[in-house]
C-alpha cells in the first residue's frame, strides 16, 4: 500500500509495521503496533507507505496526520503531507504528536509552525526508582504498598489467556464505577483494553496480574518502546484496595522491566486526577510532543 492510498489496520500488518517502528526506536508513546492497533477505532486511524516512510492517518475530529516515520529526513514528506491535507479542504491542516527528532528535521521550514502540546507529554520513570520507592518523595507510595503486603497475600502471575476474562471483567467493573459511557475518553480507553486482551497473543505484548483470594484484582500490559524503555499501555486495579495500584506498578516493573532503564507511562490528556497520579510517581523527565502546521 503506497500513498496516496490508505488501508485499515489489522492483526495481520502487525510484524509488518512493528519492523519500520523497531528501525525507528521512538520515544513517544503511541509508536508501537500495539498502541496504533487497539485505537484505531477510536481514532479512525488508517496507513500507507510513502518513500520509505510510515504514514498513519487519522479521522476521528476532521482529518490530520501523526508524524511520518522513517529514518531519512522528512521535511519534504511533512510538507507534503499538511498540502494533501490543505487540498483535501481542512482549514487547519496539522500532523499530531510529533517527536524533539522530527522537529529538528523541519527546524528552519518559514512555511511550518511548531507548536508544544502538554496535554500529550509522555511520564517517563526510572525503572528502578518504581521498583525500590526509595527516598522521602515515594513516601507515601511506599506506604500503600506496604498496607497492601499487611492485609493481603497475593499472588503475581504473567498475564496470559487464562486470565483474559478475568481482566475483562475488573476492567468492565472499573469503567461501571467511573461510568465511562458518560466520558468519550474513557469509553475509548474501555475499546482499547478490549482490544488489547482480546488479541494478547497475537500482539506479542508482556503482561502481569494480581490475583487476591482466587481473583484478579489488578493488571498491567506493556511492551518494549525502545531498547532503553519499555511503555505501560494498560494498568487497571480495584480501587477498593488500597495499594493495588501501588503493588501491580512494582511488581510489573520487578518481574518484567527489571533490565529496562526507563518506564513510560504516556500521557495525562490534562486530565487533573490522571496527571496528578503520573506526577506522584515523581518521573525522571517528560517526552514532548509537538503540532506542525501551514503557516
Amino acid at each position: 500500500m503506497t500513498f496516496p492510498k490508505f488501508k485499515t489496520i489489522e492483526i495481520q500488518d502487525r510484524d509488518y509495521i512493528q519492523e519500520i517502528l523497531n528501525k525507528y526506536q521512538p520515544e513517544t508513546s503511541e509508536w508501537t503496533f500495539t498502541n496504533l492497533f487497539i485505537w484505531r477505532n477510536h481514532y479512525k486511524f488508517q496507513w500507507t507507505i510513502y518513500q520509505d516512510n510510515l504514514i498513519i492517518l487519522c479521522a476521528n475530529n476532521g482529518l490530520y496526520f501523526f508524524q511520518p516515520i522513517g529514518l531519512e529526513s522528512r521535511l519534504e514528506v511533512t510538507r507534503m503531507l499538511l498540502r494533501w491535507l490543505r487540498d483535501k479542504g481542512e482549514n487547519e491542516p496539522r500532523i499530531e504528536r510529533a517527536d524533539q527528532r522530527l522537529v529538528a528535521e523541519i527546524t528552519g521550514a518559514d512555511e511550518l509552525i511548531v507548536e508544544p502540546t502538554r496535554d500529550q507529554f509522555d511520564y517517563v520513570y526510572r525503572t528502578d526508582d518504581l521498583i525500590k520507592l526509595s527516598g522521602r518523595k515515594y513516601h507515601q507510595k511506599k506506604n500503600h504498598l506496604n498496607s497492601f503486603l499487611k492485609n493481603y497475600q497475593f499472588t503475581y502471575a504473567p498475564l496470559n489467556e487464562n486470565y483474559i476474562k478475568e481482566c475483562l471483567d475488573l476492567a468492565d467493573t472499573w469503567c461501571q464505577w467511573h461510568r465511562c459511557e458518560e466520558d468519550m475518553n474513557l469509553l475509548g480507553e474501555w475499546e482499547a483494553i478490549k482490544e488489547a486482551l482480546n488479541n494478547f497473543s497475537a500482539l506479542k505484548i508482556q503482561g502481569a496480574v494480581i490475583v487476591v483470594n482466587n481473583k484478579v484484582e489488578a493488571f498491567a500490559v506493556g511492551e518494549l518502546l525502545n531498547d532503553q524503555t519499555a511503555v505501560v499501555h494498560l494498568e487497571k486495579a480495584n480501587s477498593e484496595i488500597r495499594g493495588s495500584y501501588a503493588i501491580i506498578n512494582q511488581q510489573f516493573c520487578e518481574k518484567i522491566w527489571h533490565d529496562v532503564p526507563h518506564i513510560n507511562r504516556e500521557q495525562d490528556l490534562a486530565e487533573p486526577g490522571l496527571r496528578q497520579a503520573k506526577q506522584s510517581y515523581n518521573p525522571d523527565h517528560l517526552v514532548e510532543k509537538f503540532r506542525i502546521k501551514l503557516i
